[in-house]
């Protein structure tokens, strides 16, 4: 299936494309040929180049399987974290009631 950036939010677009230029820097920093991160990371040399291009129709587990080989998974876990949802703590606190009764 090609990718067709005009049905993609453009912050998604923008986040991926900038996601899978990173990740060609660090391949190329490495001195990996996309076959070789590939095959490390059990996917296609076409999977590698579509990452490197931000589409978004690559899989998740795809991504962590090619972090890891590189080396730069470890940060994966947090990207979703209680901790870090700031947006998320926000609207928690705002739901607290104001007082509390005992009954």
């Amino acid at each position: 299936m090609a990718y067709d950036p005009s049905t993609t939010a453009q912050a998604v677009h923008q986040a991926l494309t900038t996601l899978g230029a990173n990740l060609n820097t660090a391949r190329r920093r490495r001195r990996f040929p996309m076959f070789l991160l590939a095959q490390c990371a059990f996917t296609t040399r076409q999977t590698i180049s579509r990452m490197e291009r931000g589409d978004p129709h690559v899989a998740i587990g795809t991504w962590a399987a090619v972090l890891f080989t590189l080396e730069l998974g470890d940060r994966l876990p947090d990207l979703a974290a209680p901790t870090n949802d700031f947006r998320g703590r926000f609207l928690e606190m705002r739901q607290l009631p104001q007082r509390v009764r005992l009954r």
